[in-house]
């Protein structure tokens, strides 16, 4: 029988590697329920890749920059997927404006409505060091 410090290291191994397979199962989970078909026949993530590419030519560098900057306080490991989302939430609004051009506005808008309203307060912080007036988005937080 296992005795001493090498008996509890193994007891807290089994511990820390179960911890972390049931964190990495949670987060696939989350991505398998996202890749799964809703009533239209397509998931969430197909429709984001949709809007995407289909105003991917309506972008001008400014907004590229201003997205770029918006999401600089992402975490870097998560800022692509994050990029992405709110991409999607753009391209859906510039579509369903039937806009000829992605602008500030709808950038702005994008950004709040593709955010978890957890992360509003890092949101608003950024948007008060641009000086962008948020009254306009108001009720959008």
């Amino acid at each position: 029988m296992l005795e001493g410090w090498f008996a509890w290291f193994i007891v807290i191994w089994v511990f820390v590697f179960t911890g972390a397979m049931a964190i990495g199962g949670y987060f696939m989970f989350r991505k398998f329920l996202k890749k799964l078909p809703k009533e239209d026949g397509k998931s969430d993530m197909e429709w984001e890749e949709y809007y995407v590419n289909q105003t991917r030519h309506l972008w001008t560098e400014e907004q590229k920059e201003l997205l770029e900057d918006l999401v600089s306080p992402v975490p870097e490991l998560f800022r692509d997927v994050a990029r992405h989302k709110i991409a999607g939430k753009i391209g859906e609004l510039t579509l369903n404006e039937k806009r000829d051009k992605v602008t500030e506005d709808l950038v702005i808008r994008g950004y709040i409505l593709a955010t978890p309203k957890r992360d509003h307060k890092f949101l608003l912080k950024k948007l008060n060091e641009k000086k962008i007036d948020i009254t306009p988005y108001q009720h959008l937080f």
